[in-house]
């Protein structure tokens, strides 16, 4: 298995939130290989543009490009359990991104082959990255049949 890449606006700086993400990526079997881009500056249009471009820019040639977008789909854990399953089966390189503070560029949402939701609520973008390792930490769980996901739980 390849290791899946995630692409994300700004640098995480230490605190709970990178506790939280190394919590969990420590835990993947392989971990992420994590790209972070400088946030972009000027107007809500303009940072998106120029980060959507910067993000754009960083895809590996042919990856399967999963948009963190609260507009996206919100599966359970079992069903993105099976979509891992089905993108990992295209052997295309599976990279996530995650954008800046005023969200994705429209191109990189065209350019995206499926887009995730991590629920209604919106979450601040440095905590996506905590709750995207963990839900990919119970994604292998599930896969694995590791009891770490109980599925028999609401």
């Amino acid at each position: 298995m390849k290791p899946p890449r995630l692409l994300a606006i700004g640098r995480l700086k230490p605190g709970p939130e990178a506790d939280l993400f190394a919590h969990y990526n420590a835990r993947l079997r392989p971990p992420f290989i994590v790209t972070e881009l400088p946030e972009a500056r000027g107007s809500a249009a303009e940072l998106r543009r120029r980060e959507g471009a910067a993000l754009l820019a960083a895809l590996p040639e042919g990856a399967l490009l999963v948009a963190m977008d609260l507009g996206g789909q919100a599966p359970s854990s079992e069903a993105l359990a099976r979509l891992a399953e089905r993108w990992e089966a295209t052997g295309r390189p599976l990279v996530f991104v995650i954008g800046g503070a005023e969200g994705l560029d429209p191109a990189v949402l065209a350019r995206a082959d499926h887009r995730l939701s991590l629920g209604p609520l919106t979450w601040p973008h440095f905590l996506v990255r905590g709750l995207l390792a963990e839900q990919w930490y119970r994604v292998q769980a599930i896969r694995g049949g590791h009891p770490y996901h109980r599925a028999w739980r609401p």
